[in-house]
């Protein structure tokens, strides 16, 4: 399977790198990739091979990963990693929703959210 189509990587490009930035659950996810017991979310793309999004593997987090990375790598019996065909792009609350991987990420941001929003209305 192509990880990348023309339609993929036109969705993906409306969302270069540090266009996010500051939008927090309200930022699009464009595509999702999965390998066995690892989920990557893509948030951002540099229309070439780097991507930013939420990987879910070890840990949920926010990190850099590349497309020649995820073509390079293997899973058990010699598997690759895959796109989700299916996937939607979203916002990150509304994946959350969505998407067993990136519920409890997604729960702590909104958690932090609403502690700032305090802290902005005690000032």
């Amino acid at each position: 399977m192509k990880l990348i189509t023309k339609q993929v990587a036109e969705q993906m490009s409306k969302y270069p790198l540090y266009s996010q930035d500051s939008k927090g659950l309200e930022a699009v996810v464009t595509a999702k990739f999965f390998l066995q017991n690892f989920t990557w979310y893509v948030l951002e793309w540099d229309g070439d091979d780097t991507f930013f999004g939420v990987v879910d593997g070890h840990v949920t987090e926010y990190g850099y990963f590349s497309l020649r990375e995820l073509e390079s790598l293997r899973g058990m019996f010699g598997l690759k990693v895959e796109r989700d065909t299916g996937f939607e792009p979203q916002t990150l609350r509304e994946a959350g929703k969505s998407e067993p991987y990136l519920e409890d990420f997604v729960a702590k941001l909104e958690y932090n959210e609403k502690l700032e929003l305090e802290e902005v209305e005690v000032m």
